[in-house]
């Protein structure tokens, strides 16, 4: 069974930084499309970050690039996204995605806020 784990949310000023992991079991995290997503109060689900499996190549919503940045580990089966120079509109419970051809598994989110 698939489980996606998410971890290193929590409370930040503006322009602060934070490290969300995501560690993954129960497939094969290899050959996996990794995302992460987030979701503001009111708002709809929005993805943030995607990263390739094989070359790992990446890709950002425009609200982020430049400021975040997603990377992988294969042999630990766990993606991560650096948020460096956080802002208010960041705020959101933010979502691990593994994306698989016949597939999709969710972890259960964990929150950022970003507040003075």
């Amino acid at each position: 069974q698939a489980q996606l784990v998410e971890s290193g949310g929590g409370l930040v000023q503006p322009g602060g930084s934070l490290r969300l992991s995501c560690v993954t079991s129960g497939f094969t995290f290899s050959d996996s499309i990794m995302n992460w997503y987030r979701q503001a109060p009111g708002k709809e689900r929005e993805l943030v970050a995607v990263i390739g499996s094989g070359l790992g190549s990446t890709n950002y919503a425009d609200s982020v690039k430049g400021r975040f940045t997603i990377s992988r580990d294969n042999a630990l089966s766990t993606v991560y996204l650096q948020m460096n120079t956080l802002k208010l509109e960041d705020t959101a419970v933010y979502y691990c995605n593994a994306r698989r051809p016949l597939s999709s598994y969710w972890g259960q989110g964990t929150q950022v806020t970003v507040s003075s």
